[in-house]
């Protein structure tokens, strides 16, 4: 088990992750099985989509923001509440199968770190079992 540290620039944000997970994969040294992720924050979350396009990126945080707007009436006060709720719709953990050493995503899926309250710094945790 690894941990990444990232770093987001703005209050929102999605990162794509991709390339720093598939090297936590190979350094693990396995070759079929499972990596694991899991973000250990409450306002930041994970989510596997389109990392060809940026447009979809764009989207999905258009989306999210009609959903669950910043300036919303929220019984939440610390100024934060949206971001509680972003992270909520999507997740904070992913299961992706290890194949030849490599990720199993779809032609154009990557891994995005989903920030929903920063700028901040974030763990990552990364985890690969099998042979």
């Amino acid at each position: 088990m690894s941990q990444l540290e990232i770093k987001s620039r703005s209050r929102t944000q999605l990162l794509d992750v991709t390339e720093r997970i598939q090297r936590a994969v190979s350094n693990s040294g396995v070759r079929e099985g499972i990596c694991y992720l899991f973000v250990p924050h409450t306002t930041a979350g994970l989510l596997i989509n389109e990392n060809y396009d940026p447009t979809v990126v764009e989207d999905i945080m258009a989306l999210l923001e009609r959903l669950s707007p910043r300036d919303g009436r929220y019984r939440h006060t610390e100024g934060n509440a949206d971001a509680h709720l972003k992270v909520s719709l999507l997740s904070n953990s992913a299961f992706i199968p290890v194949q030849a050493g490599k990720l199993a995503l779809g032609t154009w899926q990557g891994i995005f770190l989903c920030e929903f309250d920063g700028p901040r710094q974030r763990r990552l945790v990364v985890g690969v079992i099998g042979e």
